[in-house]
């Protein structure tokens, strides 16, 4: 299949401003992202941000930073499931999300890693997006 039509079929998943939000050196126009690009953008978007943060849609966001500096068990894993599956609901209409799996992937730091198994909603295909979370913030800070 060659490019331009694979852009029409793809046409539905949708384009944007890239993010983080960046321009192009040559010609400084603002830097686009478009079809696969652009919705795990929006997925990363809607997880990092907070509920609140977004004055004119102060519910806007996943809000996974209210688990921060908790004990990493099956309750934590079950509730930010459930967190993302909801945010990913409401916010992305363009996926159905198939499955969320939570892994500790180092304890010790607090790292968690999320798998986001979707679907793109038009055309079921899917497609997966890893997540890593940070339960314990400012983790560069050494002691004295």
């Amino acid at each position: 299949m060659d490019k331009i039509a694979d852009q029409k079929e793809n046409v539905f998943l949708g384009s944007g401003w890239a993010f983080p939000v960046s321009f192009s050196v040559g010609n400084h126009q603002l830097n686009l992202s478009a079809n696969e690009t652009n919705i795990n953008e929006s997925i990363n978007i809607i997880l990092n941000t907070r509920k609140g943060e977004r004055v004119l849609e102060s519910n806007f966001g996943s809000g996974l930073q209210q688990f921060m500096f908790r004990k990493i068990d099956n309750t934590l894993k079950g509730e930010i499931v459930e967190t993302i599956q909801f945010s990913l609901l409401k916010y992305e209409p363009r996926i159905i999300v198939q499955e969320v799996r939570v892994a500790a992937t180092d304890v010790i730091n607090g790292i968690i890693e999320i798998l986001i198994i979707y679907i793109y909603a038009q055309t079921n295909t899917r497609h997966n997006y890893v997540f890593p979370f940070h339960l314990k913030e400012g983790t560069n800070l050494t002691q004295k």
